[in-house]
């Protein structure tokens, strides 16, 4: 009842510093939601806590306003600056996220409390002179925060007094046990711990009692996903594999599905294959990958934040689940990751895409948890939103688990049949075979090279080596360029007689017209101050100016 009121009444019953609610009221939270009413009061007495919440209910404002008022207390009395708080992530995208969610929290007391991310670099040199100055917060990986104490440029033995475990089922089964482990030998015997996760496995349970001291549990009674006056789900039934393409070409290029989508796939390859099959129709989209540095996926984020790209094709491919009772396999020492995917990337859990008014599952969630984490992307906050899951007869099984584990009390599914006629979309098949065969093996091939060649003549670390090395940069600058897929024209426009009869008035062939990020080309104006609009045809550019001879002049007298 006491959290009810709490939650009723709003932040500043709360005993919340005022510089901590004016933050929450520039953020825009007019009241605190089930999970921040029930666990800032107890975190605010120094309680242990084990959280269990939704993704997109607001669990790192539940921590993260008690940590802030926890720190401004103990530097009224405090003499010396000192690392009094570890927020542990199991990704570096979360860690960044996490680290901007207590940067604008503290947007009012900056000066007296600094957040440090140890996810923003990957060079333990380079941040060796900010964790000199001893943050009041780090951010980090457990790898990455041991790795920094193994280089002594961290101490937290002596200064800890608050621990907070993000996402701790996903710190699990990215094999981080181990790490958590070896961590804990550097804290101090006493400290508060917040652990807090979407789901409770037996390994948060082993988790809880290792860091955990008299825990108060708290579950929040609220739904895996918003209620279908929020979110809509449908189910696709579709044939085919070109029955898939053709189905997304039709939502996108006449405009049914409006706003800005994720569309997640199941492997990395088809992230390529589907982000270069959109641009063959003129879509721009922007494909997540686990294999590239962590400041380049999250630069991809933050352009989808900004509205720079309308989708994003993802895969939420994470470590195979453990069977219970049996032991996590250890990795071999200097064993890389496979296929150089980065262990600590996730896309599907934690991470902050905004706005988002649909998620298109491509290819049919691998579980029932990597479905919700998914879907969990829309309907965020008070926002409606709509999740689609295209399914072939090899999937429709897996499909229909997911189903039935979100049937409601009643026994009703959540997925609602899409009702669409794939007679009526026929005239655009030809276009969507045209745009397949474009888009081979071998171009999706050339198209993530060039992504990884990118990558290398931008990278920071490597311009000592080329400055060095002036030759490899030649190579590297005048390799044969990469040609993923010949780009068809005609496919960007959809005449009119293209659309069926029943959508003509619901299409929207001539949206808005978006600007692609552009590359620089040198001068901006020829001479006379005109703009340059690049290369032109000399064909037709040409004219001819008759010759007429000079007139005699007189000589001079």
């Amino acid at each position: 009842m006491a959290a009810a009121g709490n939650a009723a009444a709003g932040f500043e019953h709360m005993g919340l510093d005022p510089r901590l609610l004016r933050a929450v009221a520039e953020l825009g939270w007019a009241t605190p939601t089930a999970i921040q009413a029930e666990a800032i009061p107890l975190a605010l007495e120094g309680r242990d806590l084990l959280a269990r919440a939704r993704t997109g209910s607001g669990k790192t404002g539940a921590y993260g306003l008690p940590l802030l008022q926890h720190l401004l207390r103990a530097k009224e009395v405090a003499q010396a600056q000192a690392v009094r708080a570890l927020v542990l992530v199991p990704s570096k995208e979360l860690g960044q996220q996490v680290t901007r969610s207590l940067r604008e929290l503290a947007a009012f007391c900056a000066r007296a409390l600094r957040v440090a991310d140890l996810c923003a670099h990957a060079d333990l040199a380079a941040q060796r002179p900010v964790l000199m100055e001893k943050p009041d917060v780090v951010v980090g990986t457990p790898g990455r925060v041991l790795a920094h104490l193994g280089a002594r440029n961290l101490s937290l033995r002596h200064s800890l007094e608050l621990l907070v475990l993000d996402e701790a089922d996903l710190l699990l089964s990215f094999g981080f046990g181990e790490d958590i482990k070896a961590l804990l030998c550097h804290l101090p015997r006493i400290y508060q711990a917040l652990l807090v996760s979407a789901t409770f496995s037996p390994e948060v349970e082993a988790l809880r009692e290792l860091v955990l001291h008299n825990p108060v549990t708290l579950c929040p009674p609220e739904p895996r996903l918003p209620d279908a006056s929020r979110l809509r789900q449908f189910g696709v039934r579709c044939e085919t594999e070109e029955e898939k393409f053709l189905l997304l070409c039709a939502l996108l290029k006449l405009r049914l599905l409006r706003g800005r989508a994720l569309l997640f796939v199941s492997t990395l390859a088809r992230c390529y294959r589907l982000k270069l099959f959109l641009e063959q129709f003129g879509v721009p989209a922007c494909a997540l990958n686990s294999q590239l540095p962590a400041r380049s996926r999250c630069h991809v984020i933050t352009q989808f934040n900004r509205g720079i790209y309308d989708y994003i094709v993802a895969t939420d491919e994470e470590a195979p689940a453990v069977p219970p009772g049996q032991p996590p396999r250890k990795k071999r020492k200097g064993a890389a990751p496979s296929k150089g995917k980065d262990p600590e990337y996730s896309v599907a859990r934690g991470i902050d895409f905004q706005n988002v008014a649909a998620v298109i599952n491509f290819d049919v969630p691998p579980s029932v948890e990597s479905y919700i984490h998914r879907v969990g992307r829309t309907a965020r906050a008070d926002n409606p939103g709509t999740a689609l899951t295209f399914a072939l007869p090899e999937e429709r099984d897996a499909l229909a688990r997911i189903e039935d584990a979100l049937a409601g009390e009643n026994g009703e599914s959540m997925l609602q049949p899409y009702k669409f006629s794939m007679e009526e979309i026929e005239g655009l098949r030809y276009r969507c075979r045209d745009a397949m065969r474009s888009v081979t093996k071998q171009a999706v091939k050339e198209a993530r090279l060039r992504e990884i060649k990118d990558e290398l003549l931008n990278s920071e670390k490597l311009k000592v080596y080329f400055e060095d090395n002036p030759r490899d940069l030649h190579v590297l600058r005048h390799d044969k360029p990469l040609h993923p897929a010949i780009v068809k024209p005609h496919l960007r426009n959809v005449p009119e007689y293209l659309v069926p009869p029943s959508l003509r008035g619901v299409a929207d062939l001539n949206p808005k017209k978006r600007k692609w990020p552009r590359q620089p080309r040198g001068p901006a104006k020829r001479r006379g101050g005109s703009t340059s609009r690049g290369p032109s045809n000399p064909l037709q550019n040409f004219k001819f100016a008759r010759h007429r001879p000079k007139r005699p002049t007189a000589p001079p007298s």
